[in-house]
C-alpha cells in the first residue's frame, strides 16, 4: 500500500495517530508524519480507518502495482 499525507491540507487533529498509531504520529509542529519505516502501513488493519477518521481527507491510501 502507498500512503500519502498532504501537508498542505493536514490540520493537525490527530484523528489518524489516535487510530492508527503504529503508523501515523504528529510531528513538532502538530501536523500528521508516518512513523519511520511505516510508509507502506505494514498492513495494519486500522490503517483506512484513519484515513477516513481525517476531517480534511488529507490522507489518501492506495493499492500499490506489484
Amino acid at each position: 500500500m502507498r500512503i500519502e499525507i498532504d501537508r498542505d491540507v493536514c490540520i493537525g487533529a490527530g484523528q489518524c495517530a489516535l487510530t492508527a498509531p503504529e503508523v501515523f504520529t504528529q510531528d513538532d509542529d502538530g501536523y500528521s508524519t508516518l512513523l519511520p519505516g511505516r510508509e507502506d502501513g505494514h498492513g495494519s488493519p486500522l490503517l483506512r480507518e484513519a484515513a477516513r477518521a481525517c476531517p480534511v481527507s488529507a490522507i489518501t491510501v492506495s493499492e500499490t502495482a506489484s
